[in-house]
């Protein structure tokens, strides 16, 4: 997959400037694919350039003027094009990993605060992962808020952010796991 599928998947429910995109990504598709908003910028650009996205000319009062930007036929085509493609299946590259295959008595200490770091983190996603998850439930139940189905704008969204919550659990239990072996 590359940024632009994943820069016009947070278009395709409605238009947005560089900024809000960047804002609307951080809270959608970031628990899996990570951007600056320097990427996204680029990114726009490079969409505009090739068709797949549009962008017209805000004006703003006590602002420099906007650039709004929404998903063009072509570009409809393209993500449509990428979810009906084949996936391959995720690969882990991760420096911690790395640490604890190779912890021994002379690095366990550290190995053990590499992963106390990596959990202090992962809890404090989770927890923003989790308020995003109240913020979009609004209130309604995750029951009913399911039941509605794929015509809501957020659907899609709130069943990757599930999969970041499930994801961000998952790594709390293994630190916790890998915590209690090093002691």
């Amino acid at each position: 997959m590359a940024l632009k599928h994943a820069v016009l998947a947070a278009l395709s429910s409605e238009e947005g400037s560089g900024y809000e995109l960047s804002k609307r990504f951080d809270v959608s598709v970031a628990n899996f694919w990570p951007a600056s908003q320097q990427q996204v910028y680029r990114e726009l650009d490079a969409l505009e350039q090739a068709g797949l996205v549009k962008a017209r000319a805000v004006r703003q009062e006590k602002r420099p003027d906007k650039r709004v930007f929404r998903i063009t036929p072509a570009g409809r085509r393209e993500l449509a094009a990428f979810i009906g493609s084949a996936t391959k299946p995720t690969v882990i590259r991760d420096d911690l990993l790395v640490k604890v295959a190779c912890v021994d008595d002379s690095n366990a200490q550290q190995v053990a605060s590499a992963v106390r770091g990596r959990l202090e983190m992962c809890r404090e996603k989770l927890a923003m992962y989790e308020q995003l998850r109240l913020a979009i439930l609004n209130g309604e139940t995750e029951h009913d808020f399911l039941a509605a189905g794929p015509g809501r704008a957020d659907f899609g969204p709130f069943l990757a952010l599930r999969r970041g919550i499930a994801f961000e659990k998952g790594n709390v239990r293994w630190a916790r796991e890998v915590l209690s072996a090093l002691e």
